[in-house]
């Protein structure tokens, strides 16, 4: 592994700088290992600053990079959380750092035991396109908040954004505290290479494998998001139109490329005809134009577009029904804009019900009945979000405590990331680990056992030669339990 990144970094300079920026971090980590809550505090202070003066720079450049991004929705779902993550994290990390009193127990009375949160050491966190900067931000806050230096590897698909990234962190921390590499190729692959204390990355499952295979040759624990199908299932019983609604917001925001955004809707018998037209007016509403209009994304590249029209193509040779959402009839030339799409009829062999679709597009399948919608859940690898419509409590918790995903929204769909109190992440195939909240903070330290003895050392009365002191205590042990 060594050697790998030593051919690597005598062949490509970038590489070379990343590894004097990590030796950088090392260094300036081990002659400060326990920051202070007042200089953690002073660190996302900085950071919430220069997110403000920012703003308009890092939506302009995230438009850039998708052809067209809705600035308003760079505001709302990257810009405004990650301050609301700073100021959270602020507010609670002092009492987050204080040392957690544990009982010690019968064989280690008399003594005191503690759990004692430590800094990892050097995070590196590997950010996607989809929301480069929430996603960049939110590991840099509790990472921050923990005490660790960070590194931060931008996408490649979203040059513009990790430039301007590198500026703003520059501006407010010295590189061997906060750093941003940018590149690809060499320099993405090198990056999981290197001997991190903990290693975030927000993308697919398939390279989630690479740097989970990478990160082990170092035995640097990962914390992988990664996504997949997430379900919507509407009751029979939920009125349909804000239903409609709510799924609407979540899979047209960011044109569907979210990782929770709804991948698919289980719909009851019968219900199809009228979700669709509530659906359809629902989408008409917000977006009554969509070629030009700057509330609407496009897709990130040429890439993804093909991919996710291939889907389509393939959904309407296996005989579903494709319905276009377009109120005002526009034709979709030389743009990466898809009008949100439903797809009827969709069955498990479709390529749109064996992958993630990552854009706005909706397939709709019936079942007779909730267990049978929970049944298709299941049969299935585990999402990182489910989203169910009922305003019945039973059945809603019912639906929490018999299905497997990372998170779970009743009569919601996305928002639950936005909540700073809730941890985030996924569950098998959708990913591991937490951040956000206290088990953000947790994720990143070491949560430390100490045990400290006092004067009195018990232990001498059961070592050996065992006699009947050590025979009595056993004895008297087992007869209290």
């Amino acid at each position: 592994m060594v050697a790998h990144l030593a051919q690597l970094a005598a062949s490509n300079p970038q590489v070379a700088e990343m590894q004097r920026i990590f030796q950088s971090q090392r260094s300036a980590y081990n002659l400060r290992p326990m920051p202070s809550a007042s200089e953690r505090i002073a660190h996302l202070t900085r950071l919430r600053a220069v997110i403000i003066k920012y703003q308009d720079d890092l939506a302009d450049a995230v438009s850039q990079d998708f052809g067209h991004r809705s600035k308003d929705e760079t505001k709302i779902a990257e810009v405004l959380t990650s301050l609301e993550a700073v100021k959270y994290a602020s507010k609670n990390l002092t009492n987050w750092m204080k040392p957690q009193k544990r009982h010690p127990g019968i064989l280690a009375t008399p003594a005191k035991a503690r759990v004692v949160p430590q800094p990892l050491g050097l995070v590196g966190v590997v950010v996607p396109w989809n929301y480069p900067i929430f996603l960049a931000i939110g590991p840099l806050v509790g990472a921050l908040s923990a005490g660790n230096r960070v590194m931060i590897k931008t996408s490649s698909f979203t040059p513009r954004l990790g430039e301007t990234l590198k500026r703003m962190l520059a501006e407010a921390f010295t590189e061997d505290t906060v750093a941003v590499i940018t590149g690809r190729g060499e320099v993405s692959e090198a990056f999981s290479h290197m001997a991190f204390d903990q290693i975030t990355f927000t993308g697919s499952t398939n390279v989630g494998r690479t740097i989970m295979q990478n990160a082990a040759a170092n035995l640097t624990p990962v914390l992988l998001e990664l996504g997949g199908k997430s379900p919507a299932i509407v009751h029979e019983s939920y009125p349909m139109a804000d239903a409609a609604e709510r799924i609407a917001f979540g899979k047209c925001w960011n044109a569907g490329q979210t990782c929770v955004a709804p991948d698919y809707v289980l719909m009851p018998r019968g219900k199809t005809d009228e979700f669709v037209i509530a659906f359809t007016a629902q989408v008409s509403k917000m977006y009554p134009t969509l070629v030009t209009n700057a509330d609407y994304t496009s897709i990130v590249n040429e890439k993804q577009y093909t991919r996710i029209q291939s889907y389509l193509d393939d959904a309407r040779a296996q005989g579903a029904r494709v319905i276009e959402i377009n109120p005002a009839n526009e034709r979709f030339i030389d743009t990466r804009k898809i009008p949100p799409t439903l797809v009827l009829g969709a069955t498990p062999d479709m390529l749109i019900m064996q992958n993630e679709i990552f854009g706005p597009i909706l397939p709709i399948i019936e079942r007779e009945s909730l267990s049978q919608a929970l049944e298709f859940v299941n049969a299935r690898p585990r999402p990182l979000a489910l989203y169910y419509f009922d305003n019945d409590t039973a059945r809603a918790d019912y639906v929490v405590t018999h299905t497997h995903s990372g998170a779970t929204g009743i009569n919601d769909v996305v928002t639950h990331v936005g909540v700073d109190d809730l941890p985030f992440g996924g569950v098998g195939p959708s990913g591991m680990g937490r951040y956000h909240a206290k088990e953000g903070f947790e994720t990143y330290s070491n949560m430390k056992a100490v045990l400290e003895r006092s004067s009195i050392y018990s232990v001498r009365y059961i070592l050996p030669p065992f006699g009947r002191v050590a025979h009595g205590l056993i004895q008297k042990l087992f007869l209290s339990k």
